[in-house]
């Protein structure tokens, strides 16, 4: 039997099983519409009617499965029914960790759960610990960046469904790797968002960057909180998730006393409880406030972790020399320093950009640098170029090693975007399927009026509905058979070994890191070890301030140790022990 359910406080609504199965709904006080259906086990199919519209049958917004697309009916899903195989899984925690954020639909050929199964031995030989999934929830179309889900309880059908991701979840366990998905709690995607049809889940009159504002603060916001927080739950519990990513959580407005993020913290510490294997929260904001990873007995709102986009845009523009848009206040040597030891450039200072001050600083001696999530590249550093460039296609072999070793001997949890670990050639593009002829060409006529402006031709911005822009950014690991991507591999393999064996690499305590720079070259002290990088094209002299004992890691060979001194070659690093 199974008992169907919907909130919809304003309108009357009927279950409709099979064409003219049509069920009459008990309304209860608070909005709730239900029946039960003796017959109706998994598998069935299943619509709403909302008022008196016979016809016009809507999806389930709490919907399990829609394997006939997010504009087809409902399927009932018994998630008891999975046979999993990691009942001696005991968890991954998030210090400590390295993260490798993947695209299901571009990590392989196929794009499938299934297929990403195949891959994850690389992922284990590599080091990682944890994958970090790009959205999966249910969108329109074959294939997406995952960020215009409209399904928050659904898996994408083409990726494989409920079954397909439990069986990837399943496997990476299998292999002691955890998984980590994003999810997108900030605006419905503009295709198959049937839920504000049902009830106030938007807030009238206000908008983000991606559509109009999900209801959690307004009129009857209640339920609209109870929906995103029981999706946040069903992941973790349902899917055995060991932790997901919030997008975007400056977008989430909320003036109550108890935000939100706050409120779902609460829950996952007690679901964690109930399972006794630990779950992170990790979110993606533009606020540089540490109020979202203070614990919740300290004020703050309890998260885990949060993306730390200062250190990227620190990294990137010393070693690119971009200084356009917001990297306009990044790309000195101090500003590296100040990131490397204080997480935040912008912290009560002015930014450029915004035309104000920004960001709060943190206490050093208190906050723990595995709480920011750090990064040379990831989905929307790489994406959200016109052109989709890997920084594989504009530096030099020398500085993307060096690059790697300040973000894997960082005191921060260090996060690689797939192929990242061989230097990868594919670019990673916008892309979209959208069925709608109207909003495929809204969307691409969009994406080059924006690079337009910045001084691109339209003709050079690859069209995110040309199926050829999702081909191209798919992974080709034929490239892990050639010297140069199998060089470049093997040094991210040492430095994720060398920073698990040396326990002064993963200390978390920012305020023991030293860093000191000079002209194009920087040293960061980690406890008995110390990471110096030229940056120049040019052999350089750097002074270590200590004598060390020996080189734990060299990028490049011709590194010479004199007493306190290290002679580095050109683009390189090294660390040594102390």
């Amino acid at each position: 039997m199974t008992n169907f359910a919907v909130w919809a406080p304003d309108s009357r609504v009927r279950l409709r099983l099979a064409e003219g199965d049509v069920r009459e709904m008990k309304r209860s006080e608070d909005g709730w519409w239900q029946v039960d259906v003796p017959e109706a086990g998994p598998g069935t199919d299943y619509t709403f009617l909302l008022g008196d519209d016979d016809d016009r049958p809507l999806p389930d917004p709490r919907s399990a499965w829609q394997p006939a697309g997010v504009h087809g009916p409902s399927r009932v899903y018994d998630h008891a029914a999975f046979a999993w195989s990691d009942s001696g899984w005991s968890g991954r925690q998030l210090p400590g960790s390295v993260l490798y954020e993947l695209h299901v639909g571009t990590f392989t050929p196929e794009g499938t759960f299934d297929a990403a199964i195949a891959r994850l031995d690389h992922l284990v030989e590599l080091g990682v610990d944890m994958i970090e999934l790009l959205p999966v929830a249910a969108f329109n179309g074959d294939h997406n960046w995952g960020y215009d889900g409209v399904c928050w309880f659904a898996p994408q059908e083409s990726y494989g469904g409920p079954d397909g991701l439990k069986r990837l979840v399943d496997a990476a366990h299998e292999r002691g790797l955890g998984v980590v998905l994003d999810v997108v709690y900030n605006h419905f995607g503009p295709s198959g968002a049937y839920a504000p049809m049902f009830a106030p889940y938007l807030l009238e009159g206000t908008q983000t960057p991606w559509g109009s504002s999900v209801n959690i603060d307004g009129p009857r916001s209640d339920e609209v909180r109870r929906y995103i927080i029981d999706s946040v739950l069903m992941w973790l519990r349902d899917y055995h998730l060991d932790g997901l990513r919030l997008d975007a959580v400056h977008a989430l407005a909320d003036r109550s006393a108890v935000h939100l993020l706050e409120e779902m913290a609460a829950e996952v510490e007690a679901l964690s409880t109930h399972l006794g294997r630990p779950l992170s929260l990790i979110a993606e904001s533009d606020l540089n406030d540490p109020r979202l990873i203070t614990p919740r007995e300290a004020g703050g709102y309890g998260l885990h972790a949060q993306w730390d986009d200062d250190v990227h845009h620190a990294l990137h523009t010393l070693l690119t020399g971009e200084r356009q848009g917001y990297y306009a206040d990044f790309g000195s040597l101090d500003c590296l320093a100040t990131v490397l030891t204080g997480a935040f450039f912008h912290a009560g200072t002015f930014s450029s950009f915004r035309q104000r001050r920004h960001g709060r600083q943190i206490d050093r001696s208190l906050v723990p640098g595995h709480r920011f999530v750090a990064y040379l590249q990831n989905h929307d550093q790489i994406g959200n170029r016109a052109i989709g460039d890997r920084l594989s296609s504009t530096l030099s072999p020398g500085l993307l090693k060096v690059g790697a070793t300040l973000l894997l001997t960082s005191p921060y949890t260090p996060m690689l975007f797939m192929g990242e670990e061989w230097a990868a050639t594919a670019p990673w593009q916008y892309f979209t399927s959208h069925p709608e002829p109207e909003l495929a060409t809204a969307v691409a006529n969009g994406r080059r009026r924006e690079f337009a402006s910045h001084g691109w031709a339209e003709s050079d911005i690859p069209d995110p509905q040309d199926p050829e822009t999702f081909r191209r950014s798919k992974l080709d690991w034929a490239e892990l058979d050639k010297p140069a991507h199998a060089t470049m591999l093997d040094l991210y393999r040492r430095l994720i070994t060398l920073r698990r064996s040396h326990a002064a690499l993963s200390e978390p305590r920012l305020d023991r890191v030293q860093v000191w720079h000079g002209n194009q070259y920087v040293v960061m002290r980690r406890g008995d070890c110390a990471v110096a990088a030229n940056l120049a094209p040019v052999t350089q002299r750097i002074s270590l301030r200590a004598v060390p004992r020996g080189v734990l890691l060299a990028t490049e060979p011709g590194t010479i140790l004199t007493r306190d001194v290290v002679e580095l070659p050109p683009e390189s690093a090294v660390v040594v022990s102390l």
